[in-house]
C-alpha cells in the first residue's frame, strides 16, 4: 500500500491509479462544467468553527436514530451504482462494512448485486435507493422483493427524470463492463445498457426512467410499500415544504453529487433553507461533498440530522475492498469524535448552529426567502 491512508480523500488518487478510466471517470465526474462538484467540497471549507472550551468531554456519545433505528454515528452510506465495476466483491463488501460499523447501507437500484445477494451478505439496517421506470410493474415489484429482503426504507431519487450531461461518460461512451449487470433488473430485459454513441447509461434512462414523475406518484409508492419513504434531491424550501405535505418520512438534501444540474448551490449551501422550511416536522439529511468528520459537524450544526457519504464508499472500495470502506467509516467516526471533543459537544444534542458560523453570518445576510 505504500504510506499509510490518513483521510478519506487520499483514496481517490488510489483508485485513480487503479480503475480502468471509463470506470473512474464513471465515479469521478460531475455534470457539464462541474462547478457544483467543486462547491460541494469548497462551502464546506467557507463555514468555520465557535468551539466551546472547559466542558467535560472524556466521553463522547455519537449514536443516533434513524428513523427510528439506532445507529453507532449519524453517517451512512449514499447509494451509488455498478460497485462491482470497482471491486469484484462490489455491493457485498460495502454491506459488510456498513453492517460492521453499525450504520446504514443504502443500495442502489443500478446495483451489480441484487437487494436478495446483498440480503444475504447478514444482518443490517439497509436502505434501498428507487428510480421509477416507465413499467410501474415493474418498480411494484422491486419495492416488494426490497421489502421481503428486509430494507427497511425507500431512498426515491427525484432529481433524475433524464440524466445529467456528465461529459466524461460521453467521451469514454460509458458502458458497464463485461459480466456485470444491473443486478435487480436481470430477470426483466432492463438488465444491461447498449453501446451508444454517448454515454450508454443516458440512452439507457432517456428509455427506461420515467420523466412523468411527480408528488402524486410519493402517494402512490406509499400505497404499495410499508416502508417510509425518504426523498433524495430536495435543495429548496419550496420542495422541501411539498414533501412534507407529500407524507414523505425524510428528506435528503442532494444535487446527485453534482451528476445532475450544474450550478445548484453546494447541498451544504442548500441545508438550512431545506431545515428551517421542514420545520422538525420530519428529519432533514444531507448528501453531497463529505470528507471529513469536521464535515459531519457543520451539517448537524445546521441542522442536519445526519449525513451519506458517496464517491469515499467506491474510491476505497476500488483501492481496497471491504477494508477500505471499513477504514473510511472508521475514520470518519474518530474525525467527528474528535470533532466534537474540541468543539465542545458530548452527544448530538449538544451540536447548535452557535458551534458554527457561516458565510452568511459574516455578511448578516437572511436566508433565501422562504
Amino acid at each position: 500500500m505504500g504510506e499509510t491512508i490518513t483521510n478519506v480523500s487520499e483514496y481517490q488518487a488510489i483508485a485513480k491509479q487503479k480503475l480502468p478510466k471509463m470506470a473512474y471517470d464513471y465515479y469521478a465526474s460531475g455534470a457539464e462544467d462541474e462547478w457544483t462538484l467543486k462547491e460541494n467540497r469548497e462551502a464546506f471549507s467557507r463555514i468555520l468553527f465557535r468551539p466551546r472550551i472547559l466542558i467535560d468531554v472524556s466521553t463522547i456519545d455519537m449514536t443516533t436514530s434513524v428513523l427510528g433505528m439506532k445507529m453507532s454515528m449519524p453517517i451512512m452510506i449514499s447509494p451509488t451504482a455498478f460497485q462491482k465495476m470497482a471491486h469484484p466483491e462490489g455491493e457485498y463488501a460495502t454491506a459488510r462494512a456498513a453492517s460492521a460499523a453499525g450504520t446504514v447501507m443504502t443500495l442502489s437500484s443500478w446495483a451489480t448485486s441484487s437487494v436478495e445477494e446483498v440480503a444475504s451478505t447478514g444482518p443490517g439496517i439497509r436502505f434501498f435507493q428507487l428510480y421509477v421506470y416507465k413499467n410501474r410493474k415493474v418498480v411494484a415489484q422491486l419495492v416488494k422483493r426490497a421489502e421481503k429482503a428486509g430494507f427497511k426504507a425507500i431512498a426515491l431519487t427525484v432529481d433524475t427524470p433524464r440524466l445529467g450531461r456528465r461529459e466524461a461518460d460521453i467521451k469514454n461512451r460509458f458502458v458497464l463492463p463485461p459480466g456485470l449487470t444491473l443486478k435487480n433488473f436481470e430477470g426483466l430485459d432492463l438488465g444491461t445498457m447498449d453501446q451508444a454513441n454517448d454515454s450508454g447509461l443516458a440512452s439507457y434512462v432517456a428509455g427506461q426512467i420515467d420523466r412523468t414523475l411527480s408528488w402524486k406518484d410519493v402517494k402512490w409508492l406509499q400505497s404499495i410499500t410499508t416502508m417510509p419513504i425518504l426523498v433524495k434531491g430536495v435543495i429548496t424550501a419550496e420542495d422541501a415544504r411539498l414533501a412534507v405535505h407529500s407524507g414523505a418520512a425524510g428528506i435528503i438534501v442532494s444535487n446527485h453529487g453534482a451528476r445532475q444540474l450544474d450550478y445548484v448551490p453546494a447541498t451544504i449551501s442548500a441545508l438550512e433553507e431545506v431545515v428551517t422550511a421542514a420545520q422538525g416536522r420530519i428529519p432533514v439529511y444531507l448528501d453531497g461533498g463529505v470528507r471529513r468528520g469536521t464535515d459531519v459537524f457543520k451539517a448537524l450544526a445546521l441542522g442536519a440530522s445526519g449525513v451519506f457519504i458517496g464517491r469515499p464508499v467506491v474510491f476505497a472500495l476500488a483501492a481496497e475492498g471491504e477494508a477500505g470502506v471499513r477504514n473510511v467509516l472508521r475514520m470518519m467516526r474518530e474525525e467527528f469524535e474528535l470533532t466534537m471533543a474540541l468543539g465542545g459537544c458530548t452527544k448530538l444534542s449538544d451540536i447548535t448552529r452557535e458551534h458554527i458560523f457561516t458565510e452568511g453570518d459574516r455578511l448578516g445576510r437572511p436566508l433565501p426567502r422562504m
